[in-house]
């Protein structure tokens, strides 16, 4: 009976979640019930959560998750300075000749505000308040602009610099380091976030370009779905909307993937510029400032308290022996390595429709992720998977979160079935990625390599 008990702690947080209980107590409090009654029990060794209050500190003084909060705070303040509808609205202009031009801005403002904040309900919600209106009054179909917006705003797991890919990046670093250590190696070298970043391009580029070359398809298809207007453009205007912004991300980015930066450093950096760029406009003021300091505090105490709650749930989890049940599960699973694999991303992608990614990142890829890097899977690979999955699961009716976010800004007259019918091909196009990255793994671990030397 004590071997089933990982697996009932697991199905109690994902029924816990269902009900609508806090994630970061919902993770701590089963874990300490499973810990006390495995301690009356006597099948519990109360010394090991001895261990916690060092887990604790460690997390406290992580430098990598210090990114966090720095750019949840450039997105905020990007978004609550309007900066991103100004590019909306410049960009729309620039692609009002191209048939479903409004489409295709949409993806290419909704690709830069999702690297910028990496939450998606932030940004579908800005997207679908600052896009939606104005696609249907242009003769948009509802399931074409919702699907957009719905897609595009889950890009913010795997376009860099993202909160995912950071959280991804520290929690795949500690499961490579223990990969390396059982398999005795004593000197293991942690996944660097940044190579994660870099991994990430190439793959985000092609979600990008694949929507893109879909809305041009529809857009020739079905000439009424989606017609192109003639708006005259401002160029001055134009550029002086688009280049402070996209210098800024490509700034942050760049200095990541240059080594001149660390992921924390570059996210200082950004968050500074997205101040200046806020406070150049005039859309900086004490009010809004605190307005942007608040929703950045919210955040971030989130995503710390669900990390403090997963610590402590690995922790029980392992005192249980969990982990090994799962090293001999995945073993006997037929295919080896990628049955294993496959399976998971399986998992990940039911576990999608009721956990958010932060949930996912810090429960299941430590239970899952030592034994697949055990296996001899690429821990960069693996990552960019895991954010792509996830992207994808958030789209899938009819639990997909991204869907929930947009029918809440959604106006009445647009019909759920709409929505849901919306993502559709946007999900068949990720899936579509996952398999070429499936085939052909240096799509995501090419460029890091190259990069490396």
């Amino acid at each position: 009976m004590m071997e089933l008990i990982p697996l009932l702690m697991f199905v109690a947080v994902c029924a816990a979640l269902m009900f609508g209980y806090p994630v970061a107590f919902t993770l701590g409090g089963t874990a300490l019930l499973a810990a006390a009654l495995g301690i009356v029990a006597g099948v519990f060794d109360a010394e090991l959560l001895r261990a916690f209050p060092d887990r604790l500190f460690g997390i406290m003084q992580n430098g990598t998750l210090m990114a966090v909060p720095l750019f949840v705070l450039m997105g905020v303040m990007l978004e609550r300075a309007k900066i991103a509808e100004e590019l909306l609205v410049n960009l729309a202009r620039v692609f009002s000749r191209v048939p479903a031009g409004m489409a295709v801005s949409v993806v290419v403002v909704g690709a830069l505000l999702a690297a910028s904040t990496g939450i998606v309900g932030a940004t579908v919600v800005t997207m679908g308040l600052m896009s939606l209106p104005t696609m249907l009054n242009r003769g948009y179909s509802p399931r074409l602009a919702t699907g957009t917006i719905c897609a595009t705003g889950t890009l913010g797991q795997i376009i860099p610099p993202s909160i995912a890919l950071v959280l991804l990046g520290d929690t795949l670093s500690n499961a490579y380091q223990q990969a390396q250590l059982s398999a005795g190696i004593f000197n293991p070298q942690p996944v660097s976030v940044g190579d994660l970043f870099v991994g990430a391009i190439i793959p985000g580029l092609l979600l990008v370009a694949a929507y893109i070359i879909y809305l041009l398809f529809v857009a020739r298809r079905e000439p009424d779905v989606a017609k192109p207007s003639a708006e005259s453009v401002d160029l001055l205007q134009t550029v002086k909307s688009l280049v402070p912004p996209i210098g800024l991300m490509v700034l942050v980015l760049g200095s990541i993937i240059t080594g001149a930066a660390t992921p924390t450093e570059a996210a200082a950096v950004g968050a500074l510029g997205a101040g200046l760029l806020a406070l150049s406009r005039g859309a900086l003021d004490w009010q809004r400032a605190g307005e942007v300091g608040q929703s950045t505090l919210k955040v971030t105490a989130m995503v710390f308290a669900i990390l403090i709650g997963a610590s402590l749930f690995s922790l029980v989890f392992r005192g249980y022996n969990g982990e090994e049940l799962v090293t001999q599960f995945f073993n006997s699973l037929p295919g080896g390595v990628i049955g294993a694999t496959l399976l998971v991303m399986v998992v990940i992608f039911l576990l999608g429709f009721i956990l958010d990614f932060i949930e996912i990142t810090f429960v299941v890829v430590p239970i899952v992720g030592p034994v697949l890097l055990a296996m001899g899977v690429d821990p960069i690979w693996l990552g960019i998977m895991i954010a792509i999955n996830l992207q994808t699961s958030f789209l899938t009716p009819p639990f997909g979160f991204a869907l929930f976010y947009l029918r809440g800004v959604a106006p009445d007259s647009v019909a759920t079935g709409a929505i849901y019918r919306g993502v559709v091909p946007f999900i068949m196009i990720q899936l579509l990625v996952m398999a070429l990255l499936a085939l052909w793994p240096a799509l995501a671990t090419w460029l890091p390599g190259y990069l490396a030397g």
